[in-house]
């Protein structure tokens, strides 16, 4: 029999991605409209649901702040930060999340994939730098859907190539949940101690319908062990 598969996203998943994907949004929305933003109000738009992707949120972020610029212009510097023309980019401050030998542990247990918001090739630059020998199969990122999370699309794509297997995913937004939720599938919230929003999003998570919440991945062997 198939073992149960263990989709994971990436950012605040697999990865802490504060001084990463966080830290460019505040630092692309400080270059076009000289305000800063807080963690605290990053959080708010993630909570609210909609704002997956981060493109799109720094461009509404610097709309809202009264200065007009299109899209692709914030795009093309969020990532020349994000990751810094190949050398010294924000992706490098990225902190891999599970402890040594916990996947490889759960990985006796259970298959693994990925559904990011990211592009694929930013997920393979950061699986490559910190996944060691453990396979994620499929990865299925933003370019590999034609609608974005909360839409259940990436998380049906694998569940039709994987028929009647048990499919957990786990994510760090109400979107993720959503997703989740409108795939049929059960959901594991994380909710980090230090998010800035942290109650506000167990509360979310709780209203929908999570499988468990836990604070990180390292917490998994007793999620299962339960």
């Amino acid at each position: 029999m198939n073992q149960p598969l263990i989709v994971f996203d990436m950012d605040g998943v697999l990865v802490d991605v504060t001084e990463s994907y966080r830290e460019s949004i505040a630092q692309t929305v400080k270059h076009f409209t000289g305000v800063d933003v807080t963690p605290e109000h990053i959080q708010d738009y993630k909570n609210q649901g909609g704002w997956n992707d981060d493109w799109k949120l720094s461009h509404h972020i610097i709309t809202q702040a009264g200065k007009e610029i299109p899209f692709e212009t914030a795009k093309d510097y969020f990532q020349s930060i994000f990751l810094g023309n190949g050398e010294g980019g924000l992706i490098l401050r990225e902190e891999w999340v599970a402890r040594a030998g916990l996947l490889e542990e759960l990985n006796r247990q259970f298959e693994f994939a990925v559904f990011t918001g990211r592009p694929k090739a930013d997920a393979q630059l950061t699986l490559n730098r910190f996944g060691g020998s453990v396979v994620f199969h499929p990865i299925i990122g933003m370019d590999d859907v034609e609608h974005h999370k909360p839409h259940p699309e990436g998380l049906l794509h694998i569940l039709k190539a994987n028929p009647g297997r048990k499919v957990y995913y786990i994510g760090e937004t109400v979107d993720d949940a959503r997703c989740a939720r409108a795939a049929g599938v059960p959901f594991i919230g994380i909710a980090a101690p230090s998010n800035p929003r942290y109650l506000d999003l167990v509360f979310l998570f709780q209203e929908e319908g999570a499988w468990a919440i836990v604070d990180d991945i390292n917490f998994l062997p007793e999620v299962f062990a339960a």
